[in-house]
């Protein structure tokens, strides 16, 4: 199974949109890994978890046709996860999509609302999906289930479990310390390729989002278990400039405790 991250920053990018401290500007000098657009994953070329406003270009940059996407994942109704504007133009006469060309929404309730009342389903061949924490969902070769995050509290953030051919990837971002009753979920789960959120960087915060202490202590909590061991994947993303570390400065303390350092473009296969 192939996964690729297309952006691995959190909502502002880095370099910052608007921004000039100091890790912006070294990041813009440095180029290259340290450029960072908004998160999100592609797997197995049809499935697109998280629609953030950067989007088109990751579909320019890496020959994405978008129209080609079945199932799209959606976290939460943040902008950098959800960006309703280009959602929207997918219907005609702004986009001329063949016949077959179903697009499969899951996320939340208040994600659904939105683009209910923002969008006309038909013409833009979209199926939703209620996603609802530990509800199982059946897909085209995959199960969904989805997990509550710790994160905004005006609606349910959600974290997910995709299974895929026998394999199960977990989404964990955006999210704070995991809720007990996800833990209590996880704790029976094995997983191939756990995702982290890492947004605080080498900051000890664990409200919201997480930052290395953070995804250290998850990742040996899910060690004790038994839902990763040496064989799985973990990945660290969705990065911000305030964590105030580089992608060399990142892998420097990362990778001593098994983590991937996630950067754009970076695949995976598992």
């Amino acid at each position: 199974m192939e996964i690729m991250f297309l952006g691995t920053a959190a909502a502002e990018g880095w370099p910052g949109v608007f921004c000039s401290c100091k890790y912006c500007k070294k990041a813009r000098e440095l180029g290259g890994k340290n450029i960072r657009t908004r998160s999100s994953v592609l797997i197995e070329k049809d499935i697109l978890v998280d629609i953030p406003p950067d989007t088109y270009m990751h579909s320019l940059k890496y020959n994405i046709d978008l129209s080609r996407i079945k199932h799209l994942f959606i976290t939460h109704s943040h902008q950098d996860h959800f960006y309703l504007q280009d959602l929207s133009l997918r219907t005609d006469p702004i986009a001329y999509l063949p016949e077959e060309a179903i697009l499969n929404i899951y996320s939340n309730s208040r994600v659904i609302k939105i683009i209910e009342d923002y969008i006309n389903i038909e013409k833009a061949k979209m199926r939703l999906n209620t996603a609802h924490s530990f509800e199982t969902l059946e897909g085209e070769g995959f199960t969904l289930t989805a997990l509550p995050a710790d994160h905004a509290q005006e609606e349910e953030c959600l974290l997910y479990l995709i299974n895929i051919r026998g394999k199960t990837i977990f989404y964990g971002h955006d999210s704070g310390w995991y809720p007990e009753k996800t833990w209590e979920y996880l704790s029976g789960i094995y997983v191939n390729l756990a995702i982290f959120d890492c947004t605080f960087g080498k900051n000890d915060k664990r409200k919201g989002h997480m930052g290395i202490p953070g995804i250290i202590s998850a990742r040996e909590t899910l060690e004790g278990f038994g839902s990763i061991d040496p064989k799985s994947i973990c990945v660290a993303t969705h990065f911000s400039h305030n964590g105030g570390l580089l992608h060399e400065e990142l892998e420097d303390k990362l990778n001593k405790y098994g983590f991937i350092v996630a950067y754009d473009g970076m695949v995976l296969n598992i």
